[in-house]
């Protein structure tokens, strides 16, 4: 149970309910043990009445009653109780699950790229969702039952000796067999629960690709071979199950057989000791039902062992992921407000996962209200480059510095609140168009949203739509077009008016009318902003105040545009090519 501690801090969070919850427990229990006692009671006083004749019927009847009414009235404290138990433990169960399910989102959003260029959606979403789930079994279920089991453990083998020590001996004679059955299984359910959790990410994993990209599925009429490599998967999947139901099948039947063999124990030593006169046959009924009050207890030890086991497996997954320390962290904080000077001074980064060598040695100087541009071949470095202004990277070698603050004396979200950044590949998240606007942004009002449409040339298309600003769109933006998708996201990038923008490419998929628009629009609004467009298109940079070249990550050309077309080069190539393309 190695990793389940990890969960102590939030058993000591909620320790007061928990606490509560076990007393609670123990009274459940005693008031639940009346009814043995009173049933062996009952039994003798009517064996004594048939046999000896020392009390009257009016007595015995008398008797019987009081007795009922016991049973009764402990009966429904112990139910009172019971449900007051599940109220407290179960409860903290889900506190413990919401807590736990934060912290993993939360860890989740401090690491960088490489973790999620490491590991697939599926998979992180399975350890989120179906192993906290595991997990909350441990500390619910498994927790109360297992405080419910130790404590009528305790007290029935309390009672239980103080009754017939020699008896109870005997009937506690399987258990020791029972104890080592279940330590044997369980090592094989955790073993197997691993796997089984596994093979489910495995399977989460790759149905969410398949929902992701269902149109080139289409496309390529690809649905035979997906439906045979989900069967596939799903077949594992089962083969994973079955191997752990099987193990687990064992558990109830043993504790029958546990019980059974008790209940007979009872029966053959309790019958030779009543008919040596050594007990009261009222004993015996109290034995047998004290037996019986343990079937469950003796059940729940395997069903408990089960669930502890897979919570074992389950809280490891997660451990996995929340023990991966975050390679970017937050600065001492800055006090100044940034203006927006960027300097690059002898950046190189290497990508950890592919030791690709992304860029090398990159220095330049950008003043606020400047607006650079970036071009190059795929490949060359362009939009690592901006990844590493807001944190998304930082730099193996050299220095990024914004006015005359490093980059890494911010606190991340500090330094991200200045930036506008538009990515390459813009996403949309599946709600209304308002909402995807204002993503981001806080305190904006109507206008601001409108305005920002407007400069990103989309407004005129988005009040075409039936609920104009409040359309619902697909899962990113699946119902709109790819230049709708980038305007939308150039909107997201205005509207929270930055001190830095940063332009990804994201004009590729606008005509070309359109794109002069939103360049004039940018170029009124850049006036008190660093701008960087990164683009393969020349229209697009060739207003910008200055512009590098970069080929396998090293600039290899920089310059204004009238100064690079008179340079033989990439970008006088690049340009010349394009012309040509548009005069035909």
């Amino acid at each position: 149970m190695k990793a389940l501690r990890y969960l102590d801090k939030y058993l000591r969070k909620y320790r007061l309910k928990l606490f509560a919850g076990i007393i609670i427990t123990v009274i459940s229990r005693i008031f639940s043990l009346f009814a043995p006692r009173l049933i062996g009671n009952s039994l003798t006083t009517v064996e004594k009445f048939l046999s000896e004749n020392q009390t009257t019927l009016e007595e015995v009847k008398q008797i019987l009653l009081i007795n009922i009414l016991i049973i009764i009235g402990a009966s429904i404290l112990s139910a009172l109780f019971t449900f007051l138990m599940r109220q407290m433990i179960i409860n903290v169960s889900r506190f413990i699950e919401y807590d736990l399910k934060n912290e993993i989102f939360q860890h989740y959003q401090i690491l960088d790229q490489t973790f999620y260029k490491n590991n697939r959606t599926g998979d992180l979403m399975n350890r989120i969702s179906e192993d906290v789930s595991k997990v909350r079994l441990y500390v619910g279920p498994a927790l109360m039952y297992g405080i419910n089991t130790i404590t009528l453990f305790l007290i029935v083998i309390s009672f239980m000796i103080n009754v017939a020590p020699e008896l109870t001996l005997y009937v506690l004679l399987p258990l020791p067999f029972l104890s080592y059955l279940i330590y044997k299984l369980s090592r094989i359910i955790n073993q197997r629960s691993t796997k089984v959790q596994e093979m489910l990410s495995r399977l989460s994993s790759y149905t969410q690709e398949i929902f992701s990209g269902i149109s080139v599925i289409k496309s390529f009429d690809l649905k035979n071979k997906i439906n045979i490599k989900v069967s596939s998967l799903s077949n594992l999947a089962q083969e994973k199950n079955m191997s752990l139901a099987k193990v687990q099948a064992w558990f109830f039947p043993l504790m029958i057989l546990m019980i059974g063999i008790s209940n007979l124990l009872v029966i053959l030593i309790g019958g030779n000791l009543f008919i040596n006169g050594e007990i009261e046959i009222g004993v015996i009924a109290e034995f047998i039902v004290y037996i019986n009050m343990l079937t469950w207890p003796v059940m729940a030890v395997g069903w408990i062992t089960s669930i502890v086991q897979q919570a074992e497996a389950s809280q490891k997954r997660i451990n996995e992921f929340l023990n991966i320390k975050q390679n970017i962290t937050d600065g001492l904080g800055v006090k100044e407000k940034i203006v927006g000077n960027i300097t690059f001074k002898d950046v190189s980064l290497t990508y950890p996962e592919t030791n690709i060598n992304a860029l090398n040695s990159i220095s330049f100087f950008l003043k606020s209200g400047e607006t650079m541009g970036v071009v190059g071949d795929v490949g060359s470095g362009k939009s690592t480059l901006l990844d590493l202004i807001p944190r998304l990277y930082d730099p193996k070698k050299g220095s990024i510095n914004i006015d005359n603050n490093s980059i890494k004396d911010f606190k991340i979200g500090e330094l991200r609140k200045y930036i506008g950044y538009v990515p390459q590949n813009g996403f949309l998240f599946s709600g209304t168009i308002k909402e995807n606007i204002i993503f981001g942004s806080h305190g904006k009002t109507k206008n601001d949203m409108i305005e920002a449409s407007k400069k990103a040339c989309i407004h005129s298309n988005i009040m075409m739509f039936k609920k104009n600003y409040n359309t619902l769109i697909g899962e990113r933006g699946v119902t709109l077009s790819g230049g709708q998708i980038q305007r939308l996201t150039i909107a997201r990038a205005f509207i929270k008016n930055p001190k830095i923008l940063l332009l990804d490419d994201c004009l590729s998929a606008i005509d070309t009318k359109i794109e002069e628009k939103i360049l004039k629009n940018i170029k009124e609004i850049r006036k008190n902003k660093t701008t960087i467009i990164v683009s393969h298109r020349i229209s697009s940079v060739k207003e910008s105040d200055k512009i590098i070249v970069l080929e396998n990550g090293k600039i290899i050309q920089s310059g204004t545009h009238k100064n690079l077309i008179l340079k033989k080069g990439y970008y006088r190539k690049l340009n010349e090519k394009q012309k040509n393309e548009k005069q035909d």
